[in-house]
């Protein structure tokens, strides 16, 4: 993980009027959310395993499932995934445990994040600042 400076942290505004903006973007609503936060996430890489700009926030008036809660951003950040290559060692055959365990362990869930996309990410955040605070 590496964060990212930027001045949309702490900044409030509507869930509706961020997410018709970020979508427009390119953002999409990042899979592990809940009713009080969640993450709009930039998919940045996907090769051999995965990289996001990760953009957290927060309702503090109403629940996301309501478009008109408001939300405050957290620190943007980097995240990379890297996929195990070849098979999961601790992979257990059969029909039942086949059915639940098809995916292997990630080979490294918090990998280093390549220089290229921090540069890509500091950009993508100065755009985003724009796109929401101007």
């Amino acid at each position: 993980m590496k964060p990212i400076k930027s001045s949309l942290e702490n900044e409030c505004c509507p869930l509706n009027e961020a997410e018709e903006v970020l979508k427009g973007m390119g953002f999409s609503y990042g899979g592990n959310w809940d009713y009080d936060h969640g993450y709009f996430d930039y998919k940045l890489d996907d090769e051999v395993g995965y990289t996001f700009l990760r953009i957290p926030f927060q309702a503090i008036d109403g629940q996301l499932d309501k478009k008109d809660t408001t939300i405050q951003f957290g620190e943007p950040f980097l995240l990379a995934h890297k996929y195990q290559v070849g098979l999961d060692d601790n992979a257990e055959t059969g029909n039942i445990s086949g059915s639940f365990n098809q995916f292997s362990e990630p080979q490294d869930p918090d990998a280093t994040v390549d220089q290229k996309w921090i540069s890509i990410a500091k950009e993508l955040v100065k755009k985003t600042e724009t796109a929401l605070l101007n």
